[in-house]
């Protein structure tokens, strides 16, 4: 009997305890459901589902279009950098000479010299969701984010990629974090 009365008096505070974590943890899960995480970029071909890259960013954060002018076979650095609603800018170009439609653009940045290369920097420009039309391995469009590169004329050439963003919660960020999106590059993947 005693027994019995010992058995009873430890399962009820156990039992509080269970429910008392249980409702922090769902707390805790939804404030994180609403707090901001960041965003996500999303490289999709147009005519498919399935996205070539997601790229986690933090707003401001840059990434880079690399690529060689068709026409010119010259060098040119687009830097993009997304804000916190997942809108994109362009904020810089780099070339080493102006080939057909390159150059400045009135009222848009500022022109300065860095080396051998032309820079347009402090443009700000918003350009939003975007189109690429991606060219042939010859052009090398290449994504470069956090010093990673994925060369996307080796696996999408010709075909239109939409470029997109959106914000994330810290919930999805932390899932992200432990189960990177298979689209997502790491260093030991390319």
């Amino acid at each position: 009997m005693c027994g019995n009365r010992f058995g009873k008096s430890f399962k009820q505070p156990v039992k509080h305890a269970i429910w008392v974590i249980t409702g922090a943890i769902i707390g805790l899960a939804l404030v994180a459901w609403y707090l901001p995480g960041g965003l996500e970029l999303r490289l999709t071909p147009v005519l498919k589902d399935e996205p070539l890259l997601v790229l986690p960013l933090n707003p401001g954060e840059r990434f880079t279009v690399h690529y060689y002018h068709s026409v010119e076979n010259a060098p040119i650095w687009e830097e993009h950098s997304l804000d916190e609603e997942g809108r994109i800018y362009i904020e810089e170009e780099r070339y080493l000479k102006f080939g057909a439609g390159m150059g400045r653009m009135p009222g848009i940045g500022r022109m300065v010299r860095r080396g051998p290369y032309e820079v347009i920097e402090n443009m700000h420009m918003p350009t939003g969701d975007f189109i690429l039309r991606v060219g042939n391995p010859g052009v090398n469009h290449t994504i470069i984010w956090r010093n990673i590169r994925k060369n996307l004329s080796a696996v999408a050439p010709h075909e239109a990629v939409r470029f997109s963003a959106r914000p994330v919660s810290l919930l999805y960020k932390i899932f992200r974090s432990l189960c990177p999106h298979s689209a997502t590059p790491d260093r030991d993947t390319l």
